[in-house]
């Protein structure tokens, strides 16, 4: 890739970009079909509000339009080891079991004896249950509930868990609005000696108030300064809002032998075809 062409290199990070849905979402999956290429990665959410036969609905769904389900497992929403255990034979019936991305989840509290994501890769029911490749979570913006010195050991010990059960890991990043920020983080997780892809998360398009409402939900810095680096304006909420300024700045930008194996990955907020249409437009 080089930084003199970035339309080329913005439609080369964009080949194998990923999406991410809801069990609710399988709807509005099968109407933005005809606009993804096969095995394009679907990340299937494991919210407090769907319970595991919505969530396995959503996981067919995938399957079904010739695509590839990555089932999110949220740790701390875990009732039991053998909930785990069976949400994972689940998975393989359907034929999503390859690969999972392990969260925490939201609660503050475990609802049983996971707290984390780690405890969850280090209790083996993934690798028992057939799972051959694992996906963590990084923040780019950091966590505000979480100390940056917290994330970075986490993310080490997952990372290096992951391949000492001899399974291919990957990080998806929380979504942000910042390209230097994304791209100063990335840096750093390769200075640690962290060379798995990494999955940048970026909102798909979407109305202001909406991205807006989602950034304070999860905590993503949205200062005037940051907002307006991604193109968003304060003074017309009514409007809608594409990843084209914050997708160019970080092809633009892109080193391989700095950031390492780089793809992107959509927060599509319900709006799968939106996001699959902005895809294929500026692919082409």
């Amino acid at each position: 890739m080089t930084q003199d062409n970035p339309t080329r290199t913005a439609a080369d990070l964009l080949t194998g970009a990923s999406l991410e849905m809801t069990g609710k979402d399988a709807p509005g999956l099968q109407e933005a079909a005809d606009l993804l290429q096969p095995g394009t990665r679907i990340n299937v959410t494991y919210l407090g509000t769907e319970d595991d036969a919505l969530r396995l609905d959503g996981v067919r769904a995938v399957r079904q339009q010739g695509l590839v389900p990555v089932p999110h497992i949220a740790a701390r929403r875990l009732r039991s080891v053998e909930g785990l255990a069976g949400y994972c034979r689940a998975l393989a019936e359907a034929d999503a079991i390859i690969e999972v991305l392990v969260v925490g989840g939201d609660p503050a509290s475990p609802e049983g004896p996971f707290p984390d994501a780690l405890s969850v890769i280090r209790s083996g029911v993934l690798t028992e249950s057939g799972v051959r490749g694992v996906g963590v979570t990084g923040y780019p913006d950091g966590h505000p509930a979480i100390r940056p010195e917290i994330l970075w050991a986490a993310l080490d010990a997952k990372v290096a868990e992951v391949a000492a059960q001899g399974l291919e890991g990957s990080i998806n990043t929380q979504f942000g609005f910042d390209a230097t920020t994304v791209l100063a983080w990335l840096e750093q997780v390769r200075e640690r000696g962290i060379d798995v892809p990494v999955r940048v998360g970026i909102p798909g398009p979407a109305g202001v108030k909406r991205l807006l409402g989602y950034a304070k939900r999860f905590g993503v810095g949205t200062s005037t300064s940051i907002l307006r680096k991604y193109g968003l304006s304060m003074a017309n909420l009514m409007s809608t809002a594409g990843p084209d300024r914050f997708v160019n700045q970080l092809a633009d930008r892109y080193d391989p032998a700095r950031h390492g194996d780089v793809a992107l990955h959509f927060y599509t907020f319900g709006g799968l075809r939106a996001t699959a249409q902005w895809i294929q437009e500026t692919r082409r």
